[in-house]
């Protein structure tokens, strides 16, 4: 499913056949549309399409080109709206200082009184901001916008400025553009975690390439999607999967079915949540604060059963392996995986295990001649390149001898397990060059370097 987290339905544009344009976007998968309002009179219209159809919310807000023209009375409609429940964002609001429609001045008031709005009624904001993307996001600083967080919307400006507009907790949304000829959006969408975007349309407007020239509607933003998905090495499940997450987490969209998976796919590949608890505390690791990846809620009420797992994991045909991973340490439950794993072995699949290579301090014993025969894959996240270095960024619970049992069980790995690799993030502070040569040249194993802030 997709979220359209920005379109106008109340335009002229869709009087006359807005219901065949909802069904469209059904029909695309668009299982949810924010229409956005840019004054009081848009407002109210969003307020009655809402009304009639569930899969709409609305936002409550003054565009910034009325900023000059504004009244009072229209001030009351937005401010007193706002607090509705279908209202799940203020805004769109910003600065514009490529039109110039309105004063500079009565822009930023505007933009001020919108901010103190989001603040009353606790909701996000929708941030509208063209030639003027420095002096939006130093007031969204200086206001301390972080406090109720929000989206630039149909973003256009470079990575430095999104990479800001996300260390303030704001998600960054993306549009038809992207998929235009000589964009400068692939390099954004590339630069960026996938964790920090959302898509949209801003339909009526910037219809995708595919249909450039025509009316933009909420069905198109699966274009947009498609060429996330391209951009960031993911399957296009993936990208509405993720994108929708957020969506939803930012706009508080229909809460109450987030509860932990067990088995979640990523690419290709089907992962197995064993277990949340860890022997490491990583200071680069958000699974205390949040536990979800691509998408996918990984915070377990209970661990999971060996049969469990079978039962969560199915046909095994799709899947080009299974990895036991989660947002834990899977070999702190290894007769589990052991028992799980042999039996998808026997289905035919593919097995791999990411561990942190301290199984023999905390289960007291060798486990890796049991892996033989089992398990295809081992990736061993090495993560520095020496013991001081590993008891700063990794903290485990083992203490000094965790390094050198990590380096032990990579060695060990190769008698036992056809692929072994070991990992490192590239966290700040990390030396990944000396890791590597650790990796190849002293433990004898492939190496691979993990980027930094992107799980999964």
């Amino acid at each position: 499913m997709l979220i359209d987290t920005h379109a106008h339905l109340d335009m002229k544009q869709f009087a006359p056949d807005l219901k065949d344009v909802l069904r469209r976007a059904r029909e695309a998968g668009v299982g949810h549309i924010i229409s956005v309002s840019i004054d009081d009179d848009s407002f109210l219209r969003n307020r009655e399409i809402a009304g009639r159809n569930e899969n709409v919310s609305i936002s409550a807000g003054i565009h910034p080109h009325d900023a000059g023209v504004f009244t009072e009375a229209s001030w009351r409609v937005i401010s007193e709206g706002a607090a509705d429940p279908e209202v799940v964002a203020v805004g769109e609001t910003g600065l514009d200082f490529f039109r110039d429609y309105a004063p500079h001045d009565r822009q930023l008031e505007l933009f001020l009184r919108h901010l103190e709005l989001a603040r009353r009624v606790g909701k996000p904001l929708i941030i509208h901001s063209r030639s003027a993307e420095e002096e939006t996001l130093d007031i969204l600083q200086r206001e301390k916008a972080s406090e109720v967080g929000g989206v630039m919307h149909c973003y256009s400006g470079s990575i430095e400025t999104a990479r800001r507009a996300i260390g303030m907790g704001f998600l960054i949304s993306i549009a038809g553009p992207l998929t235009y000829p000589n964009s400068k959006l692939p390099d954004v969408v590339r630069a960026i975690p996938v964790e920090a975007l959302v898509v949209e349309t801003d339909a009526p407007y910037l219809a995708p390439q595919a249909f450039r020239g025509k009316r933009n509607e909420p069905a198109y933003v699966a274009e947009t999607a498609r060429a996330v998905a391209e951009l960031k090495g993911l399957s296009e499940d993936d990208v509405q999967r993720i994108t929708t997450f957020n969506a939803r987490s930012l706009f508080g969209l229909f809460r109450g079915d987030d509860a932990g998976q067990i088995a979640y796919p990523i690419r290709d590949s089907l992962y197995i949540n064993v277990t949340n608890r860890c022997s490491n505390r990583c200071v680069f690791c958000g699974r205390e604060k949040r536990p979800v990846v691509k998408g996918h809620n990984l915070r377990l009420e209970g661990e999971p059963t060996a049969l469990e797992i079978l039962d969560a994991v199915g046909d095994v045909g799709p899947y080009r392996e299974i990895v036991f991973c989660g947002y834990g340490e899977p070999l702190l439950r290894w007769d589990v995986v052991r028992a799980a794993a042999a039996a998808l072995k026997e289905r035919g699949a593919r097995i791999r295990i990411n561990t942190n290579g301290q199984s023999k301090l905390f289960l007291g014993r060798d486990v890796l001649p049991e892996m033989k025969g089992i398990v295809d894959a081992l990736s061993v996240s090495l993560n520095a390149s020496g013991p001081g270095e590993y008891l700063r960024l990794c903290r485990p619970e083992g203490g000094e001898s965790a390094f050198t049992a990590v380096k032990e069980f990579i060695s060990e790995a190769r008698r036992y397990v056809p692929e072994v690799i070991a990992t490192a993030v590239a966290a700040p502070g990390v030396d990944i060059e000396a890791c590597r040569r650790i990796a190849t040249d002293e433990l004898g194993v492939g190496f691979r370097a993990r980027a930094y802030n992107n799980v999964g």
